[in-house]
């Protein structure tokens, strides 16, 4: 009967090193998402100027792409 429950303590305390281990590794997950999303939200402001951009006001060439791009 020892050898059971030296069993299921042993048994019980591995999982539970494995859960915290598991809760770790999410954690740094986690924070590596949330790093992740904060630049691509730089990246996107950055880019998103709010200026017009030069195009051509008359003609047929560069009134709809930037072709000085």
């Amino acid at each position: 009967m020892d050898v059971a429950v030296s069993n299921a303590v042993s048994t019980s305390l591995s999982m539970n090193q494995a859960q915290s281990a598991e809760q770790a590794q999410m954690q740094v997950f986690k924070e590596a998402l949330d790093t992740q999303a904060q630049q691509v939200n730089e990246i996107m402001a950055s880019a998103d100027t709010g200026s017009e951009s030069d195009l051509a006001q008359e003609g047929s060439v560069g009134t709809q792409v930037n072709t000085f791009a």
